[in-house]
């Protein structure tokens, strides 16, 4: 922190996580300390890289103001990752009710007569946060990585046999269904069998009765031994069905 009779500043570093073809801003924040208004303006050794919002403004009296710096994407990270930029920020007694409209770069001439605050600060580039690793959520503290590898190889071990019981259980529930619908179709082409016989044998003996009534005597006799035919042959598609 840097502090002045005017403004306390922090960070007096502006650590930026450094990443190539990336846009990264960090924040400074600036407090009046005093009863008056405070005017500053923001600087910097290389202005087409970075970006100061706002660059220059007001503070009020006892109160605070962030400046938000933004280093424009880069194309080649620089050697050891060290940076060399360096900022400034002056600070100046205002009068009472000035804008940050009414800031001129005569208020910051210090061969005028005018009390001048400087504060330097310098640019660090820093590694960008790495993610966590990840954590599996029933380890304890001091289980080796070992024996959460271990407990993972059971679990996956366990859901692999559950899911292939029940892919067998499927497979056999589909092979029933298919010998069911086999039997069921056999079945049906039987009893159709049986009743286009039984059609044929009603035919038949329509016609010996016609035939019977014809030649007179020995009828009966016939007919009786096609009625028992016709008999076992019911009871057999009886049975079948």
């Amino acid at each position: 922190m840097c502090t002045g009779d005017l403004l306390s500043i922090d960070p007096l570093e502006l650590k930026f996580p450094f990443e190539l073809r990336k846009q990264i801003s960090c924040s400074l924040q600036l407090s009046n300390k005093t009863d008056n208004y405070v005017a500053f303006k923001v600087k910097t050794t290389n202005p087409k890289k970075y970006c100061v919002r706002p660059n220059m403004g007001i503070v009020l009296p006892r109160s605070t103001c962030v400046v938000i710096v933004t280093m424009q994407a880069q194309k080649e990270a620089p050697p050891d990752m060290q940076c060399r930029d360096k900022f400034l920020l002056q600070s100046v007694k205002a009068n009472d009710g000035v804008t940050a409209k009414d800031i001129t770069a005569e208020m910051f001439n210090k061969e005028a007569g005018h009390v001048v605050e400087d504060c330097k600060l310098r640019v660090v580039y820093v590694s960008p946060p790495q993610p966590p690793s990840p954590v599996h959520e029933g380890s304890e503290e001091g289980s080796s990585p070992r024996g959460s590898v271990s407990n993972n190889g059971h679990a996956n071990a366990a859901e692999f046999a559950t899911a292939a019981q029940a892919f067998t259980e499927r497979l056999e529930a589909q092979d029933k269904s298919s010998e069911a619908r086999a039997l069921i179709t056999k079945l049906t082409e039987e009893k159709n069998n049986a009743i286009q016989q039984n059609t044929k044998l009603r035919q038949e003996l329509e016609l010996l009765k016609r035939e019977g009534s014809k030649s007179g005597g020995g009828v009966s006799f016939m007919f009786v031994i096609f009625i028992g035919l016709l008999g076992i042959i019911m009871g057999y598609i009886m049975k079948k069905s």
